[in-house]
């Protein structure tokens, strides 16, 4: 049974659509990930500035090794890469939360 992980990005008004810029650049960043099953940007349309990243994963173990990656800490700008300069987050906050499939049509 697959794993999805979800993370609730708050951020500041009107900055959503950097947001989604820094996600489609790094769109092919995860390819080849061990137990990687895909992921979704969801924007809010009800005037929230919560935006969801939908993560999906073959096993709790595949997500924490990919977390605890350095390839986990370059995407989030958790090291001293000189090639790839670091931007200032876009989220105020960021919760994540954890669920597994328990009915599908």
């Amino acid at each position: 049974m697959s794993v999805i992980k979800i993370n609730a990005i708050t951020v500041p008004e009107g900055s959503g659509d950097e947001l989604g810029k820094r996600f489609a650049a790094r769109h092919d960043s995860m390819d080849g990930t061990p137990g990687f099953l895909g992921y979704e940007l969801l924007q809010p349309t009800d005037g929230r500035n919560t935006w969801l990243v939908i993560t999906r994963w073959e096993s709790e173990d595949d997500f924490e090794n990919w977390r605890n990656s350095q390839q986990f800490q370059k995407s989030h700008g958790n090291t001293a890469d000189d090639a790839e300069p670091r931007q200032k987050p876009v989220g105020m906050s960021a919760e994540l939360w954890s669920y597994t499939v328990s009915v599908t049509g």
